[in-house]
């Protein structure tokens, strides 16, 4: 009945890849299960590969008493002395059951519990070896879709590329090559699962790791990575060697190497940043080609304030936001872009509501809109003494001008607010990837409209230049 095992243990090991031991330990816990089931589950037992006669021994040890009451636990002391003339009351013996009439169902039961416990150490296997390989490159060969995704052939494994990790616009046939960002592998109830990527930005730096030596020997280094995977990524890199350009390092010979990226990425446009530890003029190369007039950081908020002449402000946002939301995604920071024109209009907007108010000349209204006093309902929630500070004025006489504003509200004589332009606001991008640093910040559209209230504040001293008619 277990013949020829020796030859099944090596077929099996060459076939699934799994060591000898492995397949050996298998096939004695599924006898072992298999004896249990025939022979009674509350006994004990032993099951043994033997190399040598090629075949499995099964033992059931029993408990060596005077008088036998359960077959299956107790074995006579006579018979006992039978097997080991030595043994006594109370020892316990391994009796070998020498033909265990396993019945047909018996042999396909001990089977399947071997197949099962082959595949589970094939899925521990698999799911070692590629657990290795994550953050790597790999190349296979699609072989079919599954609800959208594709399935790809690596060789001893069947990888999943997602319908979302797929560059828009990517379509690949049953027998394509396929190069992919390894992104993850987890453990299913199906085995391992190896999950790829052509839309991460790791997957951009891990081609110009492979196209660019100087970033595969260390020389330079890839610090940030942005994409909109199929349009437009950003890449920022440092050389720790002064005499190498690591910009024209990674662009190659006529474009050579950066050309070979672009055609693995469908086209994707890359620009190629130099890193600079300086947030301030690093922002200015993320967000070129536009020039910029002005940045205001703030650092607790992770956010950048760019102002931009009026002409800038397309060029800045670029298409469909693309530029200024690539640039908060390599910078790690939320970026505010504000042309100068468009705050100039709100800041004149802002004085003339509060020179509605009686006693507030257009002195004292330009320096409340520059301390944030931005219409009438700001003006009487403050207090009289930042009012005072503010204007240079005693307490008693900011309390006044406070209080007659609030008769004016009261008597609804005045505007309270001005009317809020929607177009003011540029464009707000909170980055959605950090690229290689740890910079991630998450922000809500809930709370833009108040930092860029916040970003006001700030610009208006640089923007204190420009006269407000």
């Amino acid at each position: 009945m277990f013949s020829e095992l020796s030859r099944v243990i090596e077929a099996l090991g060459k076939e699934r890849g799994v060591e000898r031991n492995v397949v050996v330990n298998a096939i004695e816990q599924a006898f072992l299960v298999t004896a249990r089931k025939k022979y009674g589950i509350q006994g004990e037992y032993e099951t043994r590969y033997n190399e040598q006669d090629d075949d499995i021994e099964i033992y059931q040890y029993k408990n060596v008493v005077e008088v036998v009451r359960d077959s299956i636990l107790e074995i006579s002391t006579e018979d006992a002395k039978e097997l080991d003339p030595e043994a006594e009351i109370g020892d316990q013996l391994g009796v070998r059951i020498e033909n265990p009439h396993f019945t047909r169902v018996d042999v396909q039961t001990a089977k399947q519990i071997i197949f099962q416990k082959v595949r589970d150490a094939e899925r521990e296997i698999l799911f070692s070896e590629f657990k290795h390989r994550e953050d790597e490159l790999v190349t296979g060969i699609a072989r079919r879709y599954e609800r959208g995704n594709i399935m790809v052939d690596l060789g001893k494994a069947e990888a999943i590329l997602p319908r979302r990790e797929i560059i828009p616009g990517e379509n690949f046939k049953p027998g394509d090559r396929i190069q992919a960002y390894l992104n993850e592998v987890v453990m299913t109830n199906r085995g391992p699962e190896i999950r790829l990527s052509r839309t991460s930005p790791m997957f951009l730096v891990k081609l110009f790791e492979i196209e660019v030596p100087e970033i595969a020997d260390g020389t330079i280094e890839i610090k940030s990575a942005a994409r909109e995977p199929g349009h437009r990524a950003k890449i920022a890199v440092l050389s720790a060697d002064k005499d190498i350009d690591p910009v024209g390092a990674c662009v190659g010979m006529k474009g050579s190497r950066v050309q070979n990226i672009v055609n693995e990425l469908q086209g994707e446009k890359i620009d190629i940043v130099r890193w600079i530890d300086d947030l301030g003029v690093f922002s200015r190369s993320a967000l070129a080609p536009a020039e910029i007039s002005n940045i205001m950081i703030d650092d607790a908020d992770r956010s950048m304030d760019v102002v931009v002449e009026d002409d800038q402000l397309a060029l800045a946002i670029g298409r469909r936001g693309q530029n200024v939301r690539l640039a908060a995604m390599l910078t790690g920071y939320n970026i505010n872009i504000i042309s100068k024109a468009k705050l100039q209009e709100r800041l004149t907007k802002a004085a003339e509501n509060l020179l509605q108010l009686d006693g507030i000349t257009d002195p004292y209204a330009q320096m409340l809109v520059q301390v944030g006093v931005m219409n009438v309902g700001d003006f009487i929630s403050i207090s009289a003494e930042d009012v005072a500070q503010t204007l240079s004025i005693e307490v008693s006489d900011a309390q006044s001008l406070i209080d007659k504003a609030t008769a004016m509200v009261e008597e609804g004589t005045v505007k309270v607010a001005t009317d809020e332009d929607e177009d003011f606001v540029s464009a707000t991008a909170t980055p959605a990837y950090s690229g290689i640093l740890d910079n991630n910040s998450d922000s809500s559209d809930a709370n833009e409209a108040e930092k860029f209230s916040e970003a006001e504040k700030r610009l208006r001293e640089e923007l204190a230049a420009f006269k407000i008619k």
